[in-house]
């Protein structure tokens, strides 16, 4: 399984300084950016478009959690009747 790693933290005076870098690593990576002050958390910096993800990266928590209680693939226009 892909784990999202932790976002990464910055502190506004180091952000301030290094702004175009941790902007580049953003869009670059799709990981968002966690700014404090004092140490509390005040802003999420994310990118707006997300790098497309796989289908099993995105399936792979469930597999082995859902249970099918019978064929999902049969049909199921009886259960509607006639529409």
């Amino acid at each position: 399984m892909e784990k999202q790693s932790e976002p990464k933290y910055v502190s506004k005076g180091v952000l301030k300084a290094h702004m175009l870098e941790y902007f580049r690593e953003i869009e670059r990576t799709g990981k968002e950016l966690i700014v404090t002050d004092h140490r509390k958390p005040v802003l999420k910096i994310i990118p707006l478009e997300r790098k497309a993800q796989s289908t099993e990266s995105i399936f792979k928590p469930y597999r082995k959690r859902i249970v099918y209680r019978e064929d999902i693939t049969t049909p199921t226009t009886d259960e509607w009747g006639e529409v």
